[in-house]
C-alpha cells in the first residue's frame, strides 16, 4: 500500500494470491480467505492514511487549468481503493470471496484469477458468479482481460473496466486488430497492400500508412512499424469500448454486442497470449 502510494496511482488494488489453474477446492478456499484477510489489512492501512492524496488530485490545489492540462478526464480526489475477488473456477467460492470483499465497503472491486490458462467457459463463469454479488453503483473490474468478443461480453455481464497487454503484446509481434478479426502483417500477402489496416479508422496510423509499408518495416526491423500497430491497436480497443458506451446509452447494446461478436474471428494464437 505505501509503494501505491509513492506511485501516486488513481486506483491502489488490494494484495491478493492469484490462485493457479487449475488447483484444488481446498487450496482456493484457503487462498481465498488470505486475499480477503490481506484486504482487511490494506483497508485499515488506508483508513489511517486517508489524508494522502494523489499527485492528481494535488494539482487541482494547484489551478483549475493546470489540473486539466495533466489529466482532464480524472475527478479522483483521493487514491481509491479497489478490492479483489478470487476462488479460482469455484462457484461458491466466487460468491463467498465477493461478499467477503464487499462487506469491506471499498471504493470498487475487480474480479482476479481469472484468465490464468482457463477454458473461457470456466472464465466466464467465474465472472457470473461474482457479479451479482457486487454493488451495481461502484465501480466492477475484470483483471488482465481480454479479446474484444471478451470485453464486449463483459460488458453484458455487468463489467465496468478492464485493463489488457493483448494490444501492445500483439502489436509487438506484427498483429493488428481488425473488426473481423486479427492479421498478421508480416505475412507475404500483405507485401503490396495499399490499404489501410483498418478501412475507416481514425488513427493515425490508418490515415498515414498502408499494410505494405508497414509489413515493410516490421521485416526489416524498424521499430516504427511496431509502434505503428501499436498505435492502430491502442485506438481499436479504445474505439471498440467508445461505441459499446454509445450501444449501451441508445439501447442497443444487444444487438450491437451480437454482430460484433458473430463477424469477429478470434485466432487460438491470439487467445493463447492473453
Amino acid at each position: 500500500m505505501e509503494i501505491q502510494t509513492v506511485l501516486g496511482s488513481d486506483i491502489a488494488m488490494v494484495l491478493d494470491e492469484c490462485a493457479p489453474y487449475p488447483c484444488d477446492y481446498d487450496y482456493a478456499a484457503r487462498s481465498a480467505e488470505m486475499t480477503t484477510r490481506w484486504a482487511r489489512r490494506c483497508k485499515e492501512w488506508n483508513d489511517q492514511n486517508a489524508q494522502h492524496p494523489t499527485p492528481n488530485a494535488q494539482s487541482r490545489t494547484g489551478g483549475a487549468e493546470l489540473s486539466a492540462i495533466r489529466n482532464p478526464q480524472s475527478a479522483i480526489k483521493r487514491q481509491l481503493l479497489f478490492g479483489i475477488v478470487q476462488g479460482a473456477t469455484f462457484e461458491d467460492l466466487r460468491r463467498s470471496s465477493a461478499q467477503a470483499i464487499v462487506d469491506l465497503d471499498l471504493d470498487g472491486y475487480a474480479v482476479g484469477g481469472v484468465s490464468v490458462g482457463e477454458p473461457e467457459q470456466e472464465m466466464m463463469r467465474a465472472v457470473e458468479s461474482a457479479e451479482p454479488c457486487l454493488p451495481k453503483q461502484k465501480p466492477r473490474y475484470a483483471m488482465g482481460l481480454g479479446t474484444p468478443p471478451q470485453l464486449l461480453e463483459m460488458i453484458a455481464r455487468g463489467i465496468d473496466m478492464f485493463d489488457c497487454v493483448l494490444p501492445t503484446r500483439l502489436a509487438r509481434n506484427g498483429t493488428a486488430f481488425t473488426a473481423s478479426g486479427t492479421i498478421n502483417l508480416k505475412n507475404a500477402e500483405f507485401a503490396l497492400d495499399k490499404r489501410p489496416i483498418e478501412e475507416n479508422c481514425a488513427c493515425p496510423t490508418c490515415r498515414e500508412f498502408a499494410r505494405g509499408y508497414v509489413r515493410h518495416l516490421i521485416k526489416a526491423e524498424e521499430i516504427l512499424g511496431l509502434r505503428l500497430i501499436t498505435l492502430h491497436n491502442l485506438h481499436f480497443y479504445l474505439d471498440l469500448m467508445r461505441r459499446a458506451r454509445a450501444a449501451i446509452e441508445n439501447g442497443t447494446f444487444n444487438e450491437f454486442r451480437k454482430r460484433f461478436v458473430s463477424n469477429y474471428k478470434t485466432r487460438d494464437a491470439d487467445v493463447a497470449t492473453v
